[in-house]
């Protein structure tokens, strides 16, 4: 096994975004049309907040209750990204080492994190990109 690996090797380089001032709806469709369960929020290229699919779940009923699409459509329009988002969130920079990104997951229950360096987002790493990192090592 290979010890020292950064994260880069991991990481998805091209990454979905959304601003700060796109409307939750938006933010929705990106995350279903694209297959993805985190969406960094940026402002130029810095990110200042991540958005999950579980934060949206929390908010609406779709999941919950059949025939509730109204109702979920109301909520979505009611707020704002930057209420939803998680502000200023932990990122990490493309050398840190697999390992210790796996620890981070571990210890502070995150399952996606978005890889900046220089103030600039560079990637996004996530739980199942490590998964799969380790399930190669034993081919």
């Amino acid at each position: 096994m290979k010890k020292r690996e950064p994260i880069s090797h991991i990481m998805t380089k091209t990454v979905v975004t959304a601003n700060e001032k796109d409307d939750l709806k938006t933010v929705v469709e990106k995350l279903k049309a694209n297959t993805i369960r985190h969406i960094p929020i940026v402002r130029g290229k810095e990110v200042i907040g991540i958005i999950s699919r579980t934060d949206i779940n929390r908010l609406t009923f779709g999941a919950l209750f059949e025939g509730q699409d109204n109702a979920d459509e109301a909520i979505l329009e009611m707020l704002t990204v930057p209420q939803v988002m998680t502000s200023k969130p932990k990122t990490v920079s493309s050398d840190t080492i697999i390992r210790d990104l796996a620890e981070i997951f571990v210890k502070e229950d995150f399952h996606a994190l978005p890889v900046v360096d220089n103030s600039e987002l560079k990637g996004i790493v996530t739980t199942t990109d490590v998964v799969r990192y380790f399930l190669e090592q034993y081919d």
